[in-house]
């Protein structure tokens, strides 16, 4: 069973089929090319017209030019009567052939013309010279070994130095050809370019196919639905492909699992805090308006520094939780802005002006440089006053050590650009005061909505802070 199923997994292996086809490939020619050459010759076999039976005498060269030599050694010694007579009798006895003879002075005493075929198939046969000459033996030697016709040629005697001519038996050339067995003619050629092709293209198929799933494999990872997660991909073939496709399938079901319980742990988590805002709102404000009532009674002075610094905790954490509050709704999207064409060099001089009693009374050193033209923006103008507030407190609260409020507008890059700067020791340095973090979070989000840039570059020395307008064709405050 164990075996069975490793020769199950194999037979799915992409690899295994690749080796079949390279299997296919060795054994093509040490194997292919003899079998189909059996093949064909038992085919050819099959089909093969017999030839004519007064052929048959004719089969075999072999015994013909012995039976031709044996002649010839009989003949040895014998007149020319008597060998024109035995071979006139042979002449009879093969129709077919033609034989002639020609005595020691080269001259032709016989010649048999055959009753069948001619000599050759294309064109006529030389005749055979009345007187030979040396040139015209050698000449004839050379040519009888074209077989075309065969020239089967013996000496009298059977032997040169016998000097009584020499005896020739010429059979025509159909009938040599039709005593070998076909050759391969145009149908075996066509059949090893069908075993050719079809090499060719089980390999091409391969591979297209494989290219093919990776392909489609591909485009599901690259195409991404509604969701901004890729498609599942039908499963294929149970190969290394196959597998990979369910492992991708898998992958997608958990990542759509993932998505499901992240945004049901955001939408907890929003109402949540949307809770928690209003539920702890109602008793600070509670405990907020009997700290002001008892602040009107007589206490001494350690209990009124006391009561004065509960009170500013109590105000940061009302601050904290409005802004947790406008941080939920601004990241759930429920708080729509409506941007207008506003100056907001304008509105940044109108908030200034709101917290310069506030910088002026801690002792801060403020200088603000809000000249020029007007610097039209699309903006939301309550929203966009709420990131100014969270700006400038945060100064209040991380810049104390500095004391320096600068509020300008400059020249950046093409741009001109709005620039609140402080000389305090910078967000890193650990202050009494929280929530910095996320009150710049609301920063961020609210610039981002109303399409506007912003960076922030904080040190010890002080922190920076740019707000500017995206690059639009129709920004008339680019210079």
């Amino acid at each position: 069973m164990k075996g069975a199923g490793r020769f199950q997994l194999l037979h799915r292996s992409l690899l295994f089929r690749y080796l079949l086809i390279i299997v296919a490939a060795l054994l093509f020619v040490p194997v292919v090319i003899p079998l189909t050459i059996a093949v064909y010759s038992i085919f050819a076999g099959a089909t093969h017209t017999s030839p004519p039976k007064e052929y048959e005498q004719y089969s075999s060269i072999d015994k013909l030019e012995i039976l031709w030599h044996e002649e010839a050694r009989k003949l040895l010694g014998e007149p020319p009567a008597d060998i024109t007579k035995r071979l006139s009798a042979l002449g009879e006895a093969y129709p077919l052939s033609r034989i002639f003879w020609v005595d020691p002075a080269g001259t032709t005493q016989l010649v048999t013309e055959p009753s069948g075929p001619p000599l050759l198939l294309t064109g006529e046969a030389p005749a055979v010279p009345v007187q030979w000459s040396a040139a015209e033996a050698v000449s004839f030697m050379k040519d009888s070994a074209v077989l075309k016709p065969l020239a089967i040629v013996a000496f009298i005697g059977d032997r040169a130095e016998a000097a009584e001519g020499f005896m020739v038996m010429q059979i025509p050339e159909d009938i040599t050809e039709s005593k070998y067995a076909a050759g391969l003619d145009k149908w075996y050629t066509i059949a090893m370019l069908v075993f050719f092709l079809l090499f060719i293209t089980s390999s091409w198929f391969f591979f297209i196919m494989i290219r093919r799933r990776l392909l489609r494999l591909q485009t599901a990872m690259v195409f991404t639905g509604q969701e901004g997660l890729p498609q599942i991909v039908p499963p294929g073939k149970p190969d290394e492909i196959g597998r990979l496709e369910e492992a991708f399938n898998t992958m997608v079901t958990e990542l759509k699992a993932g998505r499901a319980r992240e945004a049901e742990e955001e939408a907890l988590r929003k109402r949540l805090v949307a809770d928690l805002s209003h539920d702890l709102r109602t008793p600070l404000t509670v405990i907020r308006s009997h700290l002001h009532v008892l602040g009107k009674e007589p206490l001494s002075p350690h209990g009124q520094s006391s009561l004065e610094l509960m009170d500013q905790r109590i105000e940061s954490l009302g601050i904290l939780i409005e802004n947790l509050l406008s941080y939920n709704l601004l990241n759930s999207g429920r708080i729509a802005l409506h941007p207008e064409r506003r100056d907001v060099l304008r509105l940044v001089r109108e908030s200034a002006a709101a917290w310069y009693p506030v910088w002026e009374k801690e002792g801060y050193q403020i200088e603000i440089d809000l000249e020029g033209a007007p610097l039209y923006w699309e903006i939301d103008d309550s929203w966009f006053r709420r990131v100014l507030d969270n700006l400038f407190q945060n100064i209040l609260r991380h810049a104390r050590s500095g004391l320096y409020v600068g509020i300008l507008t400059e020249i950046r890059e093409g741009n001109r650009v709005i620039i609140i700067s402080d000389h305090g020791g910078g967000l890193a340095q650990s202050t009494d005061s929280a929530g910095a973090g996320l009150g710049l979070s609301i920063v961020d989000l609210l610039l981002k909505r109303m399409d506007l840039e912003w960076s922030m570059e904080s040190t010890a020395k002080g922190t920076e802070v740019v707000i500017w307008k995206r690059d639009a064709p129709n920004n008339l405050n680019k210079i």
